[in-house]
């Protein structure tokens, strides 16, 4: 019970309690519309890369947007900007259930939709970050984060089937899934309203957004422990997980099943993702979480591998559900570790430069859907999987001797010191 109690106890704060639940909300839409994105995108094309071109279409929008939603999280209140975000969120799902329902979607719709969602969370994820530790403190805030991601997971556990279900009844179909999705955002949308606005902004720079960009780029270059992180989490996002941009491709294309066996797979991930999010958060603030991060990408690697070797449906199910638990465990740590090098007035743009993998995630998903169709869709994924691992290998054994100041660093002092350090010799 005590291992229990530790696992939840930043939801014993009222006010992040109410973040937790906007974030359950909007999670449970956007997965949804991941899923339906790429049915849709599929239906409209059948080709890989379509479902590629809708996957650039987010990664250019949050490469774009994230740095600048990094320096918002540091200069404006940030309830103030994750309202902004959840309702072009809204807008966008509500909008393509319209268009769906009324029969005159077509493709280049699908491009605008990820365009503003794209927008969207490159403002949200910096902001609901930086927020959560303005809440809860850096001492929960490993806890909090990890919590952050077991909502996450849990919503991906139910939304991907939901939408399939939803996509497969007539009188409902894509279109009704889209609205039902809106409608998940609004109850999101209501639940910020209901949550506190936010300290005044931690800096009183009146520089230019670019010049604040430049600012948070330096920051963590001059940082070697911070920047080895943040680059290899930029390789490790950006081509492992686009694995869930072909799982369409690889369920309807390579073993020939529906819509429904898409939500399946989908939602798979999410039960090993949640399987070891209630441990895990007991366990993210405390000693070895630096070699729990480096494991959890490792088995995160071998599983994208592993997906694109699966002969048979079964298989693939079981390898995403290994996927989900090593990818839960390398995004919640990773977060944690480098928001806790930071200090207060550099989070926002800290988180912000993590949060680009999933900007590179969506730029790399169309190349990478062009060269599936050139080399193979199986093939692709094992190259997918084989660059995660190798860059989280190198990076393991890069930092390996220092793994214990890193630890440590979970106090920005001594990260900073052994930073220093590293870069006199």
């Amino acid at each position: 019970m005590a291992d229990l109690a530790r696992s939840f106890a930043s939801l014993q704060n009222l006010d992040y309690r109410k973040l937790w639940w906007a974030g359950t909300f909007s999670f449970m839409s956007v997965q949804m519309q991941f899923l339906l994105r790429g049915v849709l995108a599929w239906d409209l094309t059948e080709r890989e890369g379509a479902l590629g071109l809708v996957y650039l279409s987010f990664g250019v929008a949050m490469l774009i947007s994230t740095p600048l939603g990094g320096v918002a999280a540091d200069r404006l209140p940030k309830r103030r900007v994750l309202l902004v975000s959840q309702g072009a969120i809204l807008v966008a799902a509500a909008s393509m259930g319209v268009v769906v329902v009324t029969d005159v979607v077509q493709f280049w719709m699908l491009l605008i939709a990820a365009l503003t969602q794209g927008v969207a969370f490159g403002f949200l994820g910096p902001t609901r970050v930086a927020f959560t530790s303005e809440l809860v403190g850096r001492e929960q805030l490993g806890n909090a984060i990890t919590l952050s991601m077991l909502s996450m997971n849990g919503t991906r556990v139910v939304a991907p089937s939901l939408a399939g279900a939803l996509a497969g009844i007539a009188f409902l179909g894509i279109g009704g899934a889209y609205i039902v999705s809106a409608a998940f955002s609004l109850v999101a949308f209501v639940l910020l309203v209901a949550c506190p606005p936010g300290s005044a902004p931690r800096t009183d720079s009146t520089a230019k957004p670019l010049a604040e960009i430049i600012d948070g780029v330096r920051y963590v270059g001059s940082r070697p422990h911070l920047r080895r992180l943040v680059l290899s989490s930029f390789v490790i996002i950006m081509f492992g997980f686009n694995y869930v941009a072909f799982i369409p491709a690889l369920v309807k294309g390579e073993f020939g099943l529906g819509d429904g066996w898409v939500g399946l797979i989908s939602s798979a991930s999410s039960i090993g993702a949640v399987a070891v999010g209630i441990p895990l958060a007991a366990r993210a603030d405390g000693a070895g979480v630096w070699r729990l991060m480096v494991g959890s990408g490792a088995v995160f690697g071998l599983g994208v591998i592993a997906l694109g070797l699966s002969p048979l449906f079964a298989v693939a199910m079981l390898v995403v559900v290994a996927i989900g638990a090593g990818t839960t465990g390398y995004q919640s740590l990773s977060n944690s570790i480098a928001l806790n090098m930071a200090d207060d007035t550099h989070q926002g743009r800290v988180q912000s430069l993590m949060m680009l993998s999933f900007a590179g995630f969506g730029i790399a998903a169309a190349p990478l859907g062009f060269l599936a169709e050139v080399i193979g869709l199986r093939t692709a994924i094992v190259l997918m999987g084989a660059i995660t691992l190798a860059t989280i290998v190198a990076y393991g054994v890069r930092e390996r001797g220092v793994q214990r100041e890193i630890e440590q660093g979970l106090r920005p002092s001594v990260v900073h010191q052994a930073d220093d350090e590293v870069a006199a010799t």
